[in-house]
């Protein structure tokens, strides 16, 4: 809840008081962080970490909000391509919130520190086949304001400028990093909750499963921010979220319900929003779950397709703020598929895992407990249930529950997957892309071993010819969908709630999407 201010606007602990508005210079976002692992983008995977690096750190390029295939120039003022290089010149007197200027050696540490830590977003930059060993090699100074950023496999510059405009690709301060960091970790432990970056605001204080809070950097290059600080309060209740947004408590509610979201229309004060997202939701199964070997038959991935009800939860549950889809690309995306071929059929589900053999079907379901994955959860425990198939549920914090899936310690789980950077290649890389290398895609969690799949996405990212390029992403869709443990269903809107005298907020269609820089009252 929200507690007591001090003059600041500063939030500390104390009793809790309704206010009339929040203060003029803060803007007060109710959410859950119970989802943060790190705020470091080396390892920050997760919607609010991908949120936060938009605000606090900036890329060479980024997506145009408005237009997001189109990548605008943000630390990188020019570049010039060959097939196997872009040499990237730096915007001039840029600098980070430190006062430190940005520099070639920034761009090269910020890259390179991804790559060798070899966390949870490091196939978005391994995908250019480095590694730990090789990567210092492709990243060099070639100038006092010049990098030149070299890659060996079969890809175009442009494909690579849409890799750098991905969080994992935020540029961090290698100067104000050094001094934190322990025993070869590149900072990182510093940085999982501090922040040395050049966006509009910086780190303040964060308290885990309690509060965010981000205080402005007025030299931020492109401008600083209307707001002076930004509070986000971990609120993990969304009907308690819902409340401080009518009372005036906070300005922004996000991760509304359905019901929420309609209680909240015409309340006054309040606009409750529906906004284009471009996130799938989907059940995955551990292909070598312990004590349930079931999971790993194709037939009960196939069974699992009948017993999804997909029209149930997008119209009737989520009343609409959900759509149908069944491919891993989302609607809006270059090559995505239209065409539903599964409908819910429990009796046929029945049918295929009894020819199957599959005489006990049943998993466990681990899944957040914050709104909608938990109500779309218990909708397929019922929905599982007519087709035989018993689903016990798990749910916990959202971080307790990411660990779980990329330490494969858990049998199912109910979760979204949202593009990182604006192409195919983004979604194709984690739904049908298991590499030796062990990068954590989604295909990794589900212990899915894909040779054959691997290389037909290596080769669709390669392609140069726009029509050929889409039809192999559509044969990926297809096959993926055909027989993979992950069994996509849905395609969302995210539900957010402001008040009526907010100006300036904008929010786009992929995660990290969310930009408070020209947020005002």
């Amino acid at each position: 809840m929200i507690k007591k201010w001090i003059a600041t606007g500063i939030l500390l602990t104390g009793s809790i008081a309704a206010m009339a508005a929040t203060p003029p210079n803060v803007l007060v976002v109710a959410q859950s962080l119970d989802d943060i692992t790190s705020l470091d983008p080396a390892q920050g995977f997760e919607l609010t970490s991908v949120q936060t690096f938009t605000n606090i750190y900036q890329r060479l390029v980024q997506s145009d909000p408005e237009n997001p295939t189109h990548l605008k120039p943000t630390l990188a003022s020019s570049w010039e391509s060959t097939p196997h290089s872009l040499t990237v010149t730096l915007q001039d007197n840029a600098q980070f919130a430190s006062g430190n200027p940005i520099r070639p050696e920034d761009v090269i540490f910020s890259l390179g520190r991804v790559v060798k830590l070899n966390l949870a977003p490091s196939f978005i930059l391994t995908q250019l086949g480095w590694n730990k060993d090789n990567v210092d090699s492709h990243l060099q100074k070639v100038g006092d304001n010049k990098v030149k950023i070299t890659w060996d496999v079969n890809v175009g510059s442009a494909f690579v400028l849409s890799l750098l405009s991905a969080p994992a690709a935020s540029i961090i301060d290698q100067k104000t990093v050094a001094t934190h960091a322990i025993n070869g970790d590149y900072g990182h432990a510093w940085l999982n909750s501090h922040s040395a970056g050049s966006g509009p605001f910086k780190i303040m204080k964060y308290t885990p499963h309690e509060a965010l809070v981000l205080t402005e950097n007025t030299t931020a290059p492109g401008g600083g921010p209307k707001m002076k600080m930004v509070l986000m309060k971990n609120v993990p209740d969304a009907a308690t979220r819902q409340l401080l947004i009518e009372q005036g408590d906070a300005d922004i509610a996000r991760n509304l319900g359905s019901d929420q979201f309609e209680s909240l229309q015409g309340k006054p004060g309040v606009k409750a929003l529906a906004l284009p997202y471009a996130s799938l939701y989907y059940i995955m199964f551990n292909t070598k779950a312990k004590n349930n070997p079931d999971l790993g038959n194709p037939k009960f991935w196939e069974a699992a397709h009948w017993a999804f009800d997909y029209k149930g939860i997008a119209v009737d549950l989520m009343r609409g703020q959900f759509q149908v889809q069944q491919s891993f690309l989302p609607q809006g995306f270059s090559g995505a598929l239209s065409d539903q071929p599964y409908h819910y059929d429990p009796q046929k589900a029945k049918q295929i895992l009894k020819e199957a053999g599959i005489k006990d079907p049943h998993f466990k379901l681990v899944v957040s407990n914050q709104p909608p994955y938990l109500d779309v959860a218990q909708a397929l425990q019922a929905s599982f249930a007519k087709a035989g198939i018993r689903v016990e549920l798990t749910p916990g914090i959202s971080s307790q529950v990411s660990s779980q899936v990329k330490e494969h310690n858990y049998e199912a789980n109910v979760s979204s997957w949202g593009p990182d950077y604006f192409d195919p290649n983004t979604n194709a890389s984690s739904f049908a892309y298991n590499p030796e290398n062990g990068s954590k895609t989604l295909a990794w969690r589900a212990n899915w071993q894909i040779p054959e799949l691997s290389k037909m996405t290596i080769a669709a990212r390669a392609e140069t010819d726009p029509a050929k390029r889409t039809e192999m992403y559509q044969e990926l869709q297809r096959r993926v969908r055909e027989s993979s443990p992950v069994v996509i269903g849905l395609q969302n809107k995210k539900l957010v709630a402001i008040r009526d005298n907010l100006k300036g907020y904008v929010q786009g269609i992929t995660p990290d999407m969310v930009y408070y820089k020209n947020v005002s009252k």
